[in-house]
């Protein structure tokens, strides 16, 4: 009998990111990308679940990712940034793939300037973690591990 493929989650990190660990750390934390991404791909291998972690400043990019996404991931992990509160075109590529997206903040969107309180992800999501941190992608690993587990 041979083995199930290793199941795939595309990690999508938007713009300013690249700046983790330097750039409002009070807020954002003290991790830099690649620390969180090798955090978050340490803990998917706990969960035979292998990462596919990227970052971009360009919205575009971001929605040729998700397009790309929904041919071959089975999950997706969106940190979309600012791009969040701003951009239909990254809400309509998640409209038109069947690929589920969790949505992920380092900090509580909620608790801070009032324009950060929308997101143009969130109707199109399977979930929403914000406000914990690195921690939020591990929580996502989590949730991904159990939703296809079932599925």
């Amino acid at each position: 009998m041979s083995e199930a493929p290793q199941k795939t989650i595309m990690v999508l990190n938007g713009p300013n990111l690249n700046l983790l660990g330097s750039r409002e750390p009070e807020t954002y934390g003290n991790l830099t990308l690649p620390e969180i991404g090798k955090m978050i791909k340490e803990h998917a291998q706990n969960h035979d679940l292998n990462v596919d972690f990227r970052q971009t400043n360009h919205e575009g990019t971001l929605v040729d990712w998700i397009q790309e996404a929904g041919d071959g991931a089975d999950g997706i992990i969106l940190n979309a940034a600012a791009y969040t509160h701003t951009s239909v075109a990254i809400r309509d590529a998640i409209a038109a793939i069947n690929t589920p997206v969790i949505e992920v903040h380092l900090s509580n969107v909620f608790a801070r300037e009032e324009f950060r309180h929308h997101s143009f992800v969130s109707d199109q999501a399977a979930g929403v973690i914000c406000g914990f941190g690195a921690t939020g992608y591990v929580l996502a690993i989590d949730a991904f591990a159990s939703m296809l587990r079932v599925n």
